[in-house]
């Protein structure tokens, strides 16, 4: 009978078919199967050999029409002049007339999952479309301010490979650079045992202290992601990236088993970290997660330290900690980037890091904090809880096979909203006299990273509930959400790494906007009215900051305006259906509001060409083989060891700064 095993197997061959199908396959086997059994062995066989066809037949069926009630997937190809050519893959279903769900995009050879902000092609397919009938003037001005932006990289750009030195800036700035480091992204990603390195970064101090290369490296990564956040035009941001290739020079050393070490990993995720925020190849962030990934398991991370021979509280701890860093980005990539997060829950059994303050690590036999009692570490451990579910989302999302059902969805989402709420009990701040709570900062970066998942979950079926009521749920979902994400965004201290960061936090921000934008649009369209439509203000709100937002992250260095451009013409047309505006008249507008952009980013751009160039000229800054090469698709950018440990009797952090790696 192998090929009724074979047919019971999805195509995969691994699992059976569905309660659905197995139930209906079952009554029609005892309502339909009336063959009669002979007595004669020969008669039995032929009858046997009757049955297992039939089932064959029904099984084929019930499989056929379950595939078919399920969705139809087709390729459409699309061409903008404002974005190239995209490949959508769309589920439709065949009683539906409505748009398709887009379950991946190809665009520029790479496909990007539904996490992706790409997959939303309302927006800018509008832009296009009314910009069909223009010529020359309009996109001449588009190209001029992209050829700007590529000189501007250029001067930007050190020459490769770029050895490490020891310069740094003056110890004041260092000072602050540090402290904006450990105020950002140190609140999520516990990477460093912050006392031991600030004693290290003390000694550095000291006339005549040599420090290992290791540290250093370490230091001038910490020192550029701080830049993001030092000021509000990131100044910095030119030392910023000589820092990132100056780690990514000694980080390219042929290695051996010896440098598949705690130290390097540390290194790796800082410099990881760092590409993203500074823009160097930040949209590569998934690729190179994965790397990052096996080298922990490589190194054995993935192994929690009970099962290991004995060790130190602050090696067991640390060792926890890096293990829960490296999921948070792998995870976090895997939703920025739209790729698959190629991760198990049966892949590796480390458990959390206790609930111990950095200072607790380096006592004897500490003791872990109660739950409800906020740690250094509090954040890292409340988002581990809810990493399963978060986890789910993301294949859901980006996985090959990801055409899940609105059903799945819906069921997706009551699971979230559960873990939330037990996450929310655990953040938030402790109550006053008065009943009032304190809202602490990273408060706020919780609440973005959460709402962002729920927000992505119900984003595939956003441009069909615009149009159906029977995805309202959805609709609101992402509404509620993308606000949320965007009055995050705008608080402390996240407002300066939305502005002239590059990555995650400002996709998700501009993510956010565009959907509230379009929400705004769609009610205008909808609404029949003889006098002025109604808009929720908090949401109008959100438009209009986020023009300004883009623009203001262009001031800060960002070389690519489409987000500007996106932001900007959608909220010329919303203007125009608040006033009443005749359709006609609506290409004309959304010209101008386009050329408007061009005329107010060209003289920035301009000018951080030219100053890219005294830079270039001073530094002898020539080639940028390296930074296009790992820039990718530059025009969407914006919307993107052995012996582990030693002895518990040595220095706690000498495992990490070995003399091996000056």
């Amino acid at each position: 009978m192998p090929a009724l095993s074979t047919a019971l197997q999805d195509p995969q061959g691994t699992t059976a078919v569905s309660h659905t199908s197995a139930a209906s396959f079952t009554l029609a086997s005892s309502d339909h199967l009336k063959t009669p059994i002979s007595h004669s062995p020969n008669a039995h066989v032929e009858g046997l050999q009757s049955r297992i066809q039939q089932l064959e037949e029904q099984l084929s069926e019930a499989i056929s029409g379950t595939m078919t009630s399920r969705a139809t997937t087709t390729m459409e190809t699309t061409s903008s002049r404002l974005g190239g050519t995209f490949h959508f893959n769309l589920e439709g279903r065949t009683t539906d007339t409505a748009q398709g769900v887009s379950r991946s995009v190809m665009h520029k050879k790479r496909m990007f999952g539904q996490s992706h902000w790409l997959n939303f092609r309302d927006t800018w397919e509008m832009i296009d479309c009314h910009l069909q009938e223009e010529t020359s003037k309009t996109f001449s001005g588009l190209q001029e301010c992209k050829s700007l932006a590529r000189a501007i990289k250029f001067g930007r750009s050190p020459l490769w490979p770029l050895l490490p030195t020891v310069d740094l800036p003056s110890k004041d700035i260092c000072d602050e650079l540090l402290d904006c480091y450990l105020q950002t992204t140190e609140l999520v990603y516990r990477i460093l045992h912050v006392p031991t390195f600030r004693k290290e970064y003390d000694e550095l101090w000291i006339a005549g202290r040599e420090t290992q290369g290791t540290f250093r490296v370490q230091l001038k990564l910490v020192l550029a992601i701080g830049a993001a956040t030092y000021d509000d035009k990131f100044s910095m941001r030119t030392s910023a990236i000589k820092w990132v290739y100056e780690a990514q020079t000694w980080l390219t050393r042929p290695e051996g088993k010896s440098h598949l070490d705690v130290g390097r990993l540390q290194t790796r995720i800082l410099l990881l970290i760092a590409r993203e925020i500074v823009d160097i190849g930040g949209d590569s962030t998934w690729i190179l997660s994965g790397d990052l990934y096996r080298r922990a398991m490589n190194a054995g991370l993935h192994r929690d330290p009970s099962s290991l021979p004995t060790t130190t509280v602050f090696v067991t701890e640390m060792h926890r900690r890096l293990w829960n860093s490296i999921l948070e980005i792998c995870i976090q990539s895997s939703m920025t980037c739209g790729g698959p997060p190629l991760i198990s829950l049966d892949d590796f059994n480390t458990q959390p890091p206790s609930n111990l303050d950095d200072d607790q690590l380096t006592t004897n036999e500490p003791i872990p904090k109660p739950e409800e009692e906020m740690s250094q570490v509090s954040i890292a451990i409340a988002l581990r809880k809810t990493f399963p579910i978060r986890l789910a989302i993301a294949k859901f999302l980006n996985d090959l096979h990801s055409n899940g059902t609105y059903e799945e969805t819906i069921c997706l989402d009551k699971q979230f909203r559960a873990c939330y709420k037990v996450l929310c009990r655990t953040v938030q701040g402790p109550k006053s006299n008065t009943g009032s709570s304190t809202v602490q900062p990273e408060v706020y970066v919780v609440e973005f990273v959460m709402s962002r998942y729920l927000s992505s979950l119900h984003t595939p079926f956003f441009g069909r509930s615009l149009y159906e009521t029977s995805y309202a749920y959805s609709r609101k979902a992402v509404v509620e959400n993308s606000l949320k994400i965007w009055r995050a965004s705008q608080t402390s201290p996240l407002n300066r790494l939305a502005v002239c960061g590059s990555g995650f936090y400002e996709t998700v921000a501009f993510q956010a906007a565009l959907l509230v934008a379009v929400e705004i649009r769609t009610q205008l369209q909808e609404e029949e009215s003889l006098g002025p439509v109604s808009l929720r203000p908090d949401l109008v709100a959100v438009v209009d900051n986020a023009r300004t937002w883009c623009l203001q992250r262009i001031k800060s260095g960002e070389t690519n305006i489409k987000g500007y451009l996106l932001i900007h013409v959608v909220t010329a047309q919303i203007d125009a259906l608040r006033k009443g505006v005749d359709r006609n008249a609506m290409p004309s507008i959304l010209v101008q509001a386009t050329q408007d952009v061009e005329d107010v980013c060209l003289p920035i751009l301009e000018e951080m060409a030219s100053q890219a160039q005294v830079e270039e000229n001073a530094d002898g800054l020539a080639d940028m083989s390296f930074g296009a090469s790992v820039r990718g698709t530059e025009d969407w950018g914006f919307m993107m060891s052995d012996p582990m440990f030693i002895s518990e009797n040595s220095n706690p952090l000498s495992w990490m700064f070995d003399d091996e790696f000056r």
